[in-house]
């Protein structure tokens, strides 16, 4: 059998941080998407796990009112992405609620990033009302709520066939939604006074929705209208705010990431494209020690990096909290690893691929209940309080600043690398054991694994591992438990003592 041993840091990728852009707090480096969370659910959230478990911000759903739609009896996801207007008025909340949320958030460290649906507004619907009570004619491409007219709008009106025509993806409709000229001031200043309301009301900054639909030199005039954030909430003066933009690229398109990069950072979908081949077992895991840009993915410094969000795990072959096993180590894989600024996803359960989020009688959104081992219940699965997932995110800000050193494989799909005397991951994707003394780069001491459990005092509710003098440990991961990873590191949630000469 081949064994490789990598000490050349090189070799497996030398990354610097991007975390002082995303205005997260420094030792924090990881954003969770709470997929239809109520604000006031948020807040409580921040206060009660996220601030205690190191993360680093919240992407919320959009926060502008959108057109109520009814379908199979029930609310589907996508009417959030729905525009009738710019008023802070959605089934999570109003603008109160909204402030609430932002100021209890920023208190314990976490920031609010607003997902924010600015290339279009609704498509036809036999509905014609809002979250916030508005109405619009879609005829004739009228939104006094807003107001928008119809010649605010792309003309002539197109719809989108052809994704190798750069301009008929920036100037038609897509899915029906109604396409915005972003080229006009007037859309231009109605976009940034909407962003800038939210910058008034506390975010760190926005994911911008759709972004590959809309032309850069458009976007790049928008951003510069965008105030700095306000110091109220924390933020040094001149900070400005984090943008990351949905720009959806497999290859063969017309439009790529790197038209957006020097506007902000984009959303690299490739990465859970590739990773389900890899935790599926239909990819050698030791390819993985080249991951980043070497795998045609944008660079490390512009990229947020993600396994699924709320519209891949509806509609594209990725791996989802339905696929428990291969999900969690694809997700510690990225949370291992220094490439881009990763963000999780907090799911609620669905059977079908626009089941909308949890709701009442009423349809008002259901709060998520927190059991006594800190899942959830209610209809959400809260993949963000996974014990596998949330030790990660402590990991992930343990080891920041460190490059990956010490990169063993056996030539197959077992793997194991250190992050530079902070942390140590090993990967065993085949059906039979690792067994293997290997170099963890740690500190002589006794640690416990992150993944089959947690540290307990001086004892470890999991698997522990003994790091020698220097810095071996011998490493038994079997091929058939529930996860197929272990991490250990130097920071309190793993390591039990250091014993020194």
């Amino acid at each position: 059998m081949f064994f490789s041993l990598l000490f050349i840091s090189l070799t497996v990728g030398v990354y610097s941080d991007h975390y002082d852009r995303t205005n997260m707090l420094p030792d924090r480096t990881t954003i969770v998407h709470l997929f239809e969370w109520k604000w006031k659910d948020i807040a409580d959230e921040c206060e009660r796990f996220l601030a205690p478990k190191g993360y680093g911000g919240v992407q919320i759903s959009p926060p502008s009112e959108n057109l109520i739609i009814h379908k199979d009896g029930g609310r589907p996801w996508y009417e959030r992405y729905q525009v009738m207007s710019y008023k802070l008025i959605t089934r999570s909340g109003n603008a109160e609620d909204f402030l609430n949320m932002t100021k209890r958030c920023n208190q314990v460290g976490v920031r609010i990033y607003a997902d924010v649906v600015i290339n279009h507004m609704t498509g036809d619907n036999p509905e014609n009302i809002g979250t916030g009570g508005s109405t619009a004619d879609f005829k004739n491409y009228s939104y006094p709520a807003v107001p928008y007219t119809i010649e605010h709008f792309h003309y002539p009106f197109c719809s989108i066939h052809d994704y190798n025509n750069a301009a008929e993806v920036r100037s038609c409709n897509l899915v029906g939604l109604k396409d915005l000229n972003h080229g006009l001031s007037y859309v231009q200043t109605k976009i940034a006074n909407y962003l800038n309301e939210l910058i008034s009301l506390g975010v760190a900054g926005f994911r911008v929705d759709a972004a590959k639909h809309m032309w850069p030199n458009d976007l790049k005039e928008i951003y510069s209208k965008l105030n700095d954030l306000n110091t109220d909430f924390g933020f040094k003066p001149k900070t400005r705010p984090y943008i990351y933009q949905e720009v959806i690229y497999y290859g063969q398109e017309a439009v790529t990431p790197s038209e957006y990069t020097h506007l902000g950072d984009v959303t690299e979908f490739k990465v859970g494209a590739e990773l389900k081949n890899v935790f599926r077992g239909r990819n050698a895991l030791k390819w993985l020690v080249s991951w980043g840009e070497q795998w045609s993915l944008s660079p490390s410094d512009t990229a947020l990096a993600f396994i699924d969000n709320h519209d891949t795990q509806r509609d594209h072959d990725v791996l989802t909290y339905k696929e428990s096993r291969p999900y969690k180590a694809a997700i510690a894989f990225i949370l291992a690893h220094p490439y881009g600024v990763t963000r999780i996803m907090s799911s609620y359960f669905f059977d079908n691929k626009v089941q909308g989020p949890p709701m009442d009688s009423k349809e008002n959104l259901l709060s998520p209940t927190i059991n006594e081992d800190d899942t959830c219940g209610n209809g959400w699965v809260c993949e963000h309080r996974w014990r596998q997932i949330y030790q990660m995110v402590a990991f992930r800000n343990v080891v920041k600043g460190t490059s990956i050193k010490n990169w063993w494989d056996n030539g197959n799909k077992q793997i194991a690398f250190s992050r530079n005397g902070k942390g140590f991951i090993v990967f065993n994707a085949e059906g039979r054991d690792l067994v293997q003394k290997l170099q963890t780069g740690l500190p002589h001491g006794d640690y416990c694994d992150v993944i089959s459990g947690k540290r307990n005092g001086d004892t470890c509710t999991g698997m522990k591992v003994s790091v020698d003098e220097k810095g071996y440990a011998d490493i038994h991961l079997p091929g058939n438990v529930e996860d197929m990873h272990l991490a250990i590191h130097v920071g309190k949630e793993s390591s039990l003592q250091f014993h020194r000469e």
